[in-house]
């Protein structure tokens, strides 16, 4: 078989061409689709890059509002601690301010329990001896005491000074010169000369009037007007007996 020259030359130019079409129809298409995908990969990944950047970006925003929200939870915390703390103190300080006035109001009433029944003894007491006394000075009181009691009441009555006596008859609210003179037991006649004499101011005799009064005991009860001389057993034990009280 001869090399045919021209055939050669044919296949060569046929094969050139193909070359050209492939290139310009086929290659080129082929690069463009292969350089849009390339370009498409490299926008996704790009994309998935910038994604993951915001992704990193929000993680760490994430944890930073994570880390401070933890903060500010332990800030409110320490602040509902502190809180707690002020007012379980001043629930305390009230209730033992409370409990200390409750102790005081019990200790008061307390106190005032043990005085009144302190003071209704004493008072019983006192009762009692004012009756002892009264039945001891009623098996006691006879005639010679009340004579004594008589000689001090005039012994009393001498040693006023005059203006003292004189304001007696002066302001005593009588109206009349009539005393009133009552004893436990009769008065000797001895007795009224001297109550008279006594009783007597500047030569003003006044008028008396001789009562009798066993309850007295012994002793007189002058009377006048509104000035009263109790200088007898019956009204000192119950002047004893209500000082006391009032003292009490």
């Amino acid at each position: 078989m001869e090399l045919s020259w021209s055939t050669f030359l044919l296949e060569i130019i046929n094969f050139l061409v193909l070359i050209w079409i492939l290139k310009h129809f086929l290659y080129k298409p082929v690069l463009a689709v292969i350089a849009k995908r390339q370009e498409g990969v490299e926008k996704t990944l790009g994309e998935a890059k910038a994604l993951h950047d915001d992704a990193d970006k929000l993680k760490q925003q994430y944890e930073a509002r994570l880390e401070h929200w933890q903060q500010e939870r332990q800030q409110a915390r320490d602040a509902l601690n502190r809180e707690l703390d002020t007012e379980r103190s001043q629930k305390l300080s009230a209730l033992r301010n409370t409990l200390e006035q409750e102790r005081e109001k019990v200790r008061v009433a307390e106190s005032r329990r043990q005085a009144d029944a302190q003071r209704k003894v004493e008072e019983s007491a006192l009762a009692q001896g004012a009756r002892f006394a009264g039945k001891l000075l009623a098996q006691v009181a006879c005639p010679e005491t009340e004579k004594r009691l008589v000689e001090l009441t005039i012994n009393e009555l001498e040693q006023l000074p005059p203006e003292r006596l004189a304001a007696f008859f002066t302001h005593n609210g009588a109206s009349s010169d009539i005393i009133t003179v009552v004893s436990a037991y009769p008065l000797a006649e001895l007795q009224r000369q001297q109550l008279q004499q006594a009783l007597s101011h500047n030569g003003w005799t006044a008028t008396l009037q001789f009562q009798q009064d066993p309850t007295l005991l012994a002793g007189l009860h002058i009377t006048m007007g509104a000035w009263v001389l109790a200088a007898n057993l019956r009204d000192e034990l119950r002047g004893f007996s209500e000082l006391t009280h009032h003292e009490q």
